[in-house]
């Protein structure tokens, strides 16, 4: 079983420190000359990564500062669904390929969400069986992203359905490990999808942690 190192740079370390210290004065700070400060360190954040992405500073802090409250990482949920010795994955806007899965909504479940997604992307009715992975997105995807999040890979059983064309994908199909398509490796890369495959083969697999 192999992982993707994806060492994130240091200004990038930097910035998100900056930004998690800055949006923790915002939510606790009563003295409105902290808060002026902090709110002086969040652009800074904003503005180291717009000097080192060469993205527009409004961008930059629309994505990154807009958060309020203790900073914690953002949850995406992501489902292996198995036909004989091929995985599901669906077709993004762009053509390339995923797991179906997505950011948790804030009334759903880690179970709940993940179903959801399936039946979404893919038009699946699935039933989730049991937990493969969790993993620090920036550890094992790319490009690096300016907060962190927590990838939870789920093994889904299917129920009944199909595609139907839906805002989100293109469509939908299922692949052996060694025919997959071009996959989009900020939401999931061929050595996930590969541990997938080893641990839905083991019924005692031990779920790894990063």
């Amino acid at each position: 079983m192999s992982t993707q190192s994806n060492e994130s740079p240091m200004w990038l370390d930097w910035a998100k420190e900056l930004q998690f210290i800055a949006q923790a004065g915002l939510a606790y700070s009563k003295d409105p000359f902290d808060l002026e400060r902090f709110q002086r360190i969040r652009e800074i954040s904003a503005e180291i990564v717009s000097r080192h992405t060469g993205l527009p500073y409004e961008q930059v802090a629309h994505l990154f500062c807009r958060e309020t409250g203790f900073q914690t990482p953002k949850l995406d949920t992501r489902a292996a669904v198995f036909e004989g010795e091929k995985i599901l994955l669906v077709e993004e806007r762009d053509g390339t390929w995923s797991l179906p899965g997505g950011w948790v909504d804030v009334n759903q479940t880690l179970k709940t969400n993940t179903e959801k997604e399936v039946l979404e992307e893919a038009g699946l009715e699935v039933e989730v069986v049991r937990l493969l992975a969790l993993q620090d997105r920036n550890l094992h995807n790319k490009p690096p992203y300016a907060y962190n999040v927590c990838k939870a890979f789920f093994l889904c059983r299917a129920k009944q359905g199909a595609f139907r064309p839906n805002s989100e994908t293109l469509g939908s199909a299922y692949f052996a490990l060694d025919e997959l398509p071009i996959l989009s490796e900020d939401k999931v890369t061929r050595e996930q999808i590969a541990l997938c495959f080893e641990a839905a083969r083991d019924e005692n697999w031990v779920v790894p942690f990063d």
